[in-house]
């Protein structure tokens, strides 16, 4: 209880502020009383941990007038507490200004030292140059007293005494010389030391500032690479839709031609058998008016004979003539009928270079479309790869979001009315609308996969965070949802269709293929697989050849495995079962027996309803022969049960126990989301068995991406916007830096469970 003090009036010592800090004892930091209902107290942790955890305790329920008396009382104590932490506070920062001053005192007295050790130096060169000079002189006396003892012997005796006075002098002046230097050698060294921290001060300075402003450079070009990506992706849509329009232009064009081409050939068709019956019909009255002539020059001859038939010779010649003339007419329509005919044929030929020119024209902007196309591949990936970049930076966690499509017997048009998606460039593929009560819900994620996406689609999008984890990051994918949203077909698939393939069998086709890749690079790797799941608060080993250790009547494991976290981040779990794998073929039939164990039920809202949370771990060593670097990676792939409302479920007898266990374990996650959104000092990672081993993929140093799964038929929206708000406050969380494993050490046998 607050303010609980010993019997023999002794106050308890305040507790630490937060986890590792100093302790806040009353001689540091006095705990201020001004306004305080219950006199000077102060707080443990034992204290304040009984006041947020005491549940208050009614002889009635229907008391209403003793509720509110323990309510007033309740949060009389906490607000005495949380004035304690607000002096406690105050204090913090008066002591801290208290530091500030007595730093800048150090400060000037450090640069008063300087000043006072700069004029000391002076005045001991000074005293220095009086010493040497006084010594020449001493020197040059000493020449003199012995020239004079040379010069005269009488004088020995004085010269001999002037002579040991003078040793004597110099003996002492050279003592006070070396005293002098050993002053003036200890100044310099205490100059120079406080030098060198100088230096050393700036420079830390100065490298904290360049290390920002590095940072904060990385981030802006990153943001206008991004923007310059937006834009070119932007114009690259443009051209596209530019050239598909002269394209379908060209293509219109392109099929008059061809009509206009096939009316041209049929004219030159009728041109030709035109000219060809006019040519029957010249050579029908060439014959005639031959036939006509001879005709003539018989009658002619005869004439000669005959006289009388003059007439039938005249009509005869008339109708010669007659002829004649036809024949003319005949030859002037052949003319017109050839050069009609050159002249359909010219145009055919121009119409025919037409053709191959729009024929060119049209296989250029094919050309051009693809590579625009390929462009706008290269430039949503590069986006793609920059916007995970930031958040790699950021430390967020990736949210993803999957509509199912609507089952038979669903209200097809349901979700026309529920869900949309918008259009718009900035949100295209990322956005997601939901209407509820005529109100419309907008949510922004990484990546919206509408109900059309495949399989194949959605493992593209996280193949690059797959291939982390062979790179030595520890990598974490699951996937969360209501019930009969569609999670586990998403990790799992459909068995025995392989277009169907979940996440979890593409993932490891992949990290197989790799390996065998990386081979010609140096690379060998090992890979160790787990598989177990969360039922009831209870963990089981799906892995185990002992049926009894996996399932029993009660729902409970005779095996005991406990969860630990090392100080590296990795996670072990007693007695589970780990097993080396060599091929995507023996990991599918670990799958198989895996998914025979898996706890699942039938209920209202789903047939083949999951009632556990399946975790799915990968563990990879590898170690490069020639470089003998080795990376550590982990891959969890996790499918949590979904959640579920009993009026709904209509679950009974042990799926009520079941339905009431998977709704405490993902509410514990949702205060894990929360407390790590808000950045809270402790974050309720031991509430659950779910929450403690996803730990080091929630507040670690892990690559971790979240599969949101909505249900689309309007009965669901409620729950669907939950988990759409639940996606939202995920993808907001920063929880650091991923950090690749590696090192030279030689391999050991066994990795830990990441």
């Amino acid at each position: 209880m607050v303010g609980a003090m010993a019997n023999n009036g002794r106050i308890r010592s305040a507790f630490p502020v937060t986890n590792g800090s100093k302790d806040l004892t009353p001689n540091s930091a006095p705990a201020s009383t001004t306004g305080s209902e219950y006199g000077p107290v102060e707080f443990t942790r034992e204290d304040v941990e009984t006041l947020l955890n005491e549940r208050i305790k009614y002889k009635s329920k229907f008391n209403y007038k003793e509720r509110c008396e323990n309510m007033m009382d309740y949060i009389k104590r906490l607000r005495l507490c949380i004035r304690w932490f607000q002096e406690l506070e105050l204090d913090y920062a008066f002591e801290q200004e208290k530091l500030k001053n007595a730093l800048e005192l150090n400060e000037k007295h450090c640069t008063d030292m300087e000043v006072s050790l700069k004029n000391k130096e002076e005045e001991l060169n000074m005293i220095i140059e009086e010493l040497r000079k006084n010594f020449e002189s001493v020197q040059v006396q000493l020449a003199r007293e012995q020239t004079e003892k040379l010069a005269a012997n009488d004088s020995l005796g004085k010269e001999k005494e002037a002579r040991i006075s003078v040793e004597k002098a110099q003996a002492g002046l050279t003592e006070e010389l070396g005293k002098a230097q050993g002053d003036l050698q200890t100044a310099n060294q205490r100059i120079q030391s406080v030098n060198d921290m100088y230096k050393l001060l700036q420079e830390y300075n100065s490298s904290l500032q360049l290390y920002n402003s590095k940072l904060q450079g990385d981030l802006d070009e990153a943001h206008e690479t991004i923007k310059r990506g937006e834009k070119e992706r932007t114009a690259i849509i443009e051209n596209i839709g530019n050239l598909k329009g002269q394209f379908s232009a060209l293509q219109d064009q392109l099929a008059a031609s061809k009509a206009s081409q096939e009316d041209i050939m049929k004219q030159k068709g009728e041109l030709v058998n035109e000219i060809s019956s006019l040519k029957v019909e010249l050579q029908q009255v060439k014959d005639d008016r031959d036939r006509h002539l001879v005709e003539v020059k018989t009658l002619q001859t005869e004439a000669t004979k005959y006289n009388d038939f003059k007439d039938t010779i005249t009509e005869l010649e008339t109708t010669c003539s007659s002829q004649s003339t036809q024949i003319r007419q005949l030859q002037d329509r052949l003319v017109s009928s050839e050069r009609r005919l050159q002249v359909s044929d010219l145009s055919t030929f121009e119409k025919m270079n037409e053709y191959e020119d729009q024929k060119q024209s049209i296989i250029d902007l094919k050309s051009r479309v693809e590579e625009a196309e390929l462009k706008l591949v290269e430039g949503e990936k590069l986006r793609k790869k920059l916007h995970n970049t930031i958040l790699e930076l950021k430390g967020n966690i990736r949210v993803f979001c999957r509509v199912r499509p609507l089952l038979p017997g669903e209200n097809n048009g349901d979700e026309g009315k529920t869900i949309s998606y918008p259009t718009s460039l900035e949100a295209l593929g990322r956005g997601i609308d939901l209407m509820q009560n005529a109100q419309k819900h907008a949510f922004t994620f990484d990546k919206v996969f509408a109900p059309t996406a495949s399989q194949e689609d959605v493992f593209t999008e996280i193949s690059q965070l797959v291939q982390s984890a062979l790179d030595g990051y520890k990598v974490c994918i699951f996937a969360y949802g209501q019930t009969g949203s569609g999670k586990t077909y998403t990790m799992m698939g459909r068995p025995g269709n392989p277009e169907e393939k979940g996440l979890i069998p593409r993932c490891l086709e992949q990290i197989f293929e790799t390996r065998q890749s990386l081979r010609s690079q140096g690379w060998k790797y090992e890979l160790q697989v787990s598989m177990l799941e969360i039922y009831n608060e209870t963990i089981r080993d799906l892995l185990s050849t002992n049926k009894e250790a996996v399932r029993t009547d009660n729902g409970v494991s005779p095996q005991k495995h406990a969860i630990k976290h090392d100080a590296s981040g990795n996670t072990h779990v007693a007695e589970l079962t780990i097993l080396d794998v060599k091929s995507s073929r023996e990991v599918s039939f670990l799958l198989d027996h895996a998914a025979r164990n898996r706890s699942v039920g039938k209920t209202q809202m789903n047939e083949q309803s999951s009632r556990s949370h399946f975790v799915f771990t990968l563990r990879i060593s590898g170690v490069n022969e020639s470089t003998e670097q080795q990376v550590q990676g982990v891959l969890n792939l996790i499918d949590l049960a979904g959640s579920e409302r009993l009026s709904k479920s209509g679950s009974t007898g042990d799926r009520l126990k079941e339905t009431q266990a998977i709704n405490k374990s993902l509410s514990s996650l949702g205060d894990v989301i929360f407390a790590l959104a808000k950045k809270e000092d402790h974050v309720p990672f031991r509430n659950s068995k779910l929450t403690y081993l996803l730990q080091p993929c929630l507040g670690g140093d892990a690559k971790t991406l979240m599969f949101v799964n909505i249900a689309p038929e309007s009965s669901s929206t409620g729950e669907s916007l939950c988990s759409l708000r639940f996606a939202a406050r995920v993808n907001a969380c920063e929880i650091g830096t991923p950090r690749r494993q590696t090192n030279i050490k030689p391999l050991e046998n066994r990795l830990s469970l990441g």
